[in-house]
């Protein structure tokens, strides 16, 4: 498809650097502080954001004695500003690494159950038949690893995805069962599997308040007129686990993960005869067919049923 000239033309105009250097005043909320990061005069930061609205034609930026804050085409353009330099330092460190040898970068944003549960194993034997191809794997929030690949700062996301997807295509991964964990002789152990509201007359111990597994379990505690009587947030299940022994609450995690602690505290899970608790985890991308060869063998090879399925 050709490029038209007028888009051509807008490609010429716009800048990089100052592009760099709007970012870096919405980042910072003054363009002040952006020109000393930055180790440039503040004027000349000033003159570029005004020839960046010229450009545009539209303000990008409202000016007060306090700082700076955005317009609503500012916003619109700190999306794609994002995503534009996401791109260039992509490009530049793939192309470093095809120079030292490497043959592929898969850039993946994964969730803390995945991680825990399922990756290791599977990145593991991957790597172990492809080694010339680099993985880069942060953990995220599920909704955070969504809003990654929507925005290409992930070719690949691997989380749960209940709570939507938008236009991105999904492939199924692995499932997973979401279990109670109590302290060893604790009272709801006698109910043996149990709904999550039994759950609810008991201080909780919870991952961050937009996890998937916490936006889970609000939803039947609403259902009944309840709110979930939350004493601490931790960022790993294995805190959990050490929270819930000493006394802390009760807490909600995947079993296999429970079973992968290894005895970390005296505890004990209770199954989860709610819905919601059996889970698909899911791989997402922006479109599976237009990834890079190297990132479509990882997807191909994490698709595959495990061995023990």
């Amino acid at each position: 498809m050709s490029i038209k000239s007028s888009e051509r033309n807008f490609a010429r105009r716009m800048d990089l650097t100052s592009l760099q250097l709007f970012v870096a005043v919405c980042e910072l909320g003054s363009i002040g502080k952006a020109a000393e990061r930055e180790f440039i005069a503040a004027s000349a930061v000033s003159k570029r954001l005004s020839d960046l609205e010229a450009t545009l034609d539209t303000p990008l930026l409202y000016r007060h004695t306090r700082g700076v804050d955005l317009t609503p085409a500012g916003e619109s353009l700190l999306h794609h500003a994002r995503s534009v330099l996401f791109s260039l330092e992509k490009m530049q460190g793939e192309l470093s690494e095809y120079a030292d040898g490497v043959r592929g970068h898969v850039r993946v944003h994964a969730s803390i159950s995945a991680i825990v549960q399922f990756l290791p194993e599977d990145l593991g034997d991957f790597i172990r038949q492809h080694r010339e191809v680099k993985i880069d794997l942060e953990e995220h929030l599920s909704t955070e690893v969504v809003r990654a690949v929507q925005e290409g700062a992930a070719d690949l996301g691997v989380c749960n995805t209940a709570h939507g997807t938008g236009k991105l295509q999904t492939l199924p991964y692995r499932h997973d069962q979401l279990v109670l964990i109590v302290p060893k002789g604790h009272t709801l152990l006698r109910l043996g599997a149990i709904y999550f509201e039994a759950a609810l007359d008991h201080d909780q111990v919870g991952l961050h308040s937009n996890s998937s597994i916490y936006l889970a379990l609000r939803q039947p505690a609403a259902a009944v007129g309840r709110t979930i009587k939350l004493r601490i947030h931790v960022t790993g299940l294995d805190a959990m686990c050490r929270m819930i022994h000493n006394g802390l609450g009760v807490g909600v995690m995947p079993q296999r993960a429970f079973d992968l602690m290894h005895g970390v505290g005296e505890l004990e899970s209770i199954t989860l005869l709610d819905s919601w608790a059996a889970r698909q985890i899911q791989l997402v991308a922006r479109d599976f067919s237009t990834l890079p060869l190297t990132a479509r063998l990882l997807v191909d090879h994490l698709a595959r049923p495990p061995l023990s399925a």
